[in-house]
């Protein structure tokens, strides 16, 4: 702008925001600067000043109100494209994930023959599987734990459920999976490059459930019920992708056993977080734990409370997830088999052992029993070598509905 008195811009602009008019503004530049000038012919000037100002100003604000706008498109758009990018990396992971579970299947039979048993009537075992953590590796100075350790402890734990079973005259048992059967890996670079371990890891625990399974069902007959935890969650829903696997570990191993072994009977509810089985005219919630908070007389009033406005009775729940034992008239919760880790000893400061529950329901009432599975010396386990032999133990990390009462008959 070719005007004399632009020099004066800031001054002028901040007098005229103020409301001072252009006449006094004019008479206040000449006082000040002493400028030989008429009144007149400055405010004229003054009054060109501002125009210029104002406008530019406006055009700034424009500018800057047009590249905010741009700036939020661009962000919605990165935003949007970092949500697909993890969404595909997910859906690929998964992929990966199940490509390397059919090829491990198709590489290993689990075709076994059956013990058959006559059907009568008698007490029932009803034997939990709580936090297993397969792939969870523990080296510390008063626990170890690795795939070799737990079939150790699944085969000593077989053996006390068939003592208690002949002691009891069972006739059957129920095997109760309560959730976190393997640890899950959720960083996605890792699903990524870990698919070949991660499907590697879901077959040994289908292989030493296998075993288990197979070892009480020579005493008798055997039926699984299954419900999903917290820790072995994939991450986010995806849905189904090939063949078994969907957002949780502890239902695509699950999903293993029951199609690797149909002469077992497998129950499958509608709601894969909380399942009730009726045995002996006890009607049992089987759930995983991390839903009860503290597992008070509060929180436990509160679900049998829901389950009873839906016209179901609950007698007994069975959980685990916090990885010590607690037996209470209404509510057993059953240690891991993994035993005390640094995160149990150094974060929560407990110190637990290793062990598992079974509730034996009679004609006369119930049992509990925690079994111990700490110590496993004596023990040879049940034979994985080879299955190991393929497997990088180091590369491991850690970091209303419907409801369906299962009734078992004897």
């Amino acid at each position: 702008m070719k005007n004399k008195y632009f020099e004066f811009k800031e001054e002028i602009l901040e007098h005229f925001e103020n409301g001072v008019g252009y006449a006094e503004i004019s008479r206040h530049l000449i006082d000040k600067y002493l400028l030989d000038v008429s009144p007149d012919y400055l405010r004229k000037q003054i009054s060109l000043v501002v125009s210029y100002l104002v406008s530019d100003k406006e055009i700034v604000e424009e500018n800057v109100k047009l590249a905010k706008q741009k700036q939020r498109a661009q962000d919605l758009n990165r935003i949007a494209n970092k949500s697909f990018r993890e969404y595909a990396r997910e859906e690929n992971a998964l992929v990966e994930y199940n490509k390397e579970l059919v090829k491990v299947l198709k590489e290993n039979s689990l075709d076994v023959k059956l013990t058959k048993h006559k059907r009568k009537k008698g007490s029932v075992v009803l034997v939990q599987i709580a936090d297993t953590h397969f792939n969870e590796l523990v080296d510390m100075e008063s626990n170890q734990y690795d795939f070799k350790i737990a079939s150790k402890r699944l085969q000593k734990f077989a053996y006390y459920v068939k003592e208690y079973a002949k002691l009891h005259k069972a006739t059957s048992f129920l095997i109760g999976i309560t959730g976190d059967l393997i640890n899950s890996d959720r960083r996605l670079d890792e699903k990524l490059s870990m698919a070949t371990n991660r499907a590697k890891s879901t077959f040994l625990g289908v292989h030493l459930l296998k075993h288990f399974i197979l070892d009480l069902q020579v005493f008798a007959d055997v039926k699984v019920c299954c419900v999903t935890g917290n820790e072995s969650r994939v991450n986010q829903e995806l849905g189904w992708v090939d063949l078994v696997a969907s957002d949780n570990y502890d239902f695509t191993i699950f999903e293993m056993l029951r199609l690797l072994l149909p002469q077992i009977e497998f129950l499958r509810g509608d709601n894969a977080l909380e399942m009730v089985v009726e045995i002996n005219g006890n009607n049992v919630l089987v759930i995983h734990g991390h839903q009860l908070g503290k597992m008070d007389s509060n929180q436990v009033g509160k679900v049998v409370s829901k389950y009873a406005h839906k016209g179901i009775i609950i007698d007994f729940i069975i959980c685990g997830h916090l990885h010590e034992t607690m037996i209470r008239d209404s509510i057993a919760r059953s240690a891991s088999l993994v035993g005390s880790n640094a995160y149990s000893e150094k974060a929560l400061n407990l110190s637990g052992k290793a062990a598992q529950n079974i509730y034996i329901f009679t004609n006369d009432g119930r049992q509990d029993v925690r079994i111990d599975l700490q110590e496993t010396d004596g023990w040879d386990g049940y034979n994985i070598d080879e299955e190991l032999f393929s497997y990088n133990t180091k590369s491991l990390s850690k970091t209303y509905k419907k409801d369906t009462i299962f009734k078992i008959i004897i």
